[in-house]
């Protein structure tokens, strides 16, 4: 698990095809490795990727042919910028939200507009994954935890600061970046609950228990 705080950026340093798979070397010498063993996790641009190989400023791991079809992993090319957040420990803070690793989707920047030293960016999501997007919900992307602050059908705006531009990727991104997206956990759960269960199995747990109790409106 992961929390979506960016602790470092690197670089795709090398990227091996192995028919519809690949080995990639990532170079972090901002990251420190010194807790890391073979076998962790690593979430890369949103990723959550194992460990194979390690050494004192990089990392290896597999990338599977279904990473590669479901996320940006797909364009990425040696030299491109990655975010990069190491396995969550039981005594960390949880700063950001609750991240799986695990991709939902790939969005496009569709809209880019400096705001002084901010920057906002307008991400176009499939249209599958719209409905787990919220105003001031929380969403990742490309491995970075963020606030949605506004949703207009499928498309979601995000407000960027200086910090955060400066300690990720996001001020490289350009209109028609393809990004990872990967929305609230609890929204896939809470939606299978609702509708997932079988008849014999449902709980009574419905939308509308859930207004009574206030926690929809």
């Amino acid at each position: 698990m992961f929390t979506g705080i960016v602790e470092a950026t690197g670089k795709l340093a090398a990227i091996s095809r192995k028919g519809n798979e690949s080995v990639i070397r990532i170079h972090c010498p901002r990251l420190d490795l010194s807790d890391v063993k073979l076998g962790d996790s690593i979430a890369t641009n949103g990723v959550c990727l194992t460990v194979t190989e390690l050494g004192k400023d990089y990392y290896c791991a597999d990338v599977s042919g279904e990473t590669i079809s479901r996320t940006g992993f797909a364009d990425y090319r040696a030299g491109q910028a990655v975010n990069l957040e190491k396995a969550l420990l039981p005594t960390s803070r949880l700063g950001g939200h609750i991240v799986s690793g695990h991709v939902d989707g790939v969005g496009k920047v569709v809209r880019r507009t400096l705001l002084g030293s901010s920057l906002e960016l307008w991400v176009e999501a499939p249209g599958e994954l719209a409905r787990y997007i919220a105003e001031k919900g929380s969403i990742t992307v490309d491995g970075i935890s963020l606030t949605v602050n506004a949703v207009t059908g499928a498309a979601f705006k995000l407000t960027l600061v200086p910090h955060t531009l400066q300690e990720t990727t996001l001020d490289d991104w350009q209109l028609g970046r393809r990004v990872n997206l990967e929305v609230d956990i609890i929204a896939r759960y809470l939606e299978r609950l609702l509708t997932g269960a079988p008849e014999s199995q449902q709980s009574g747990l419905t939308l509308a228990t859930l207004a009574a109790s206030g926690f929809v409106k």
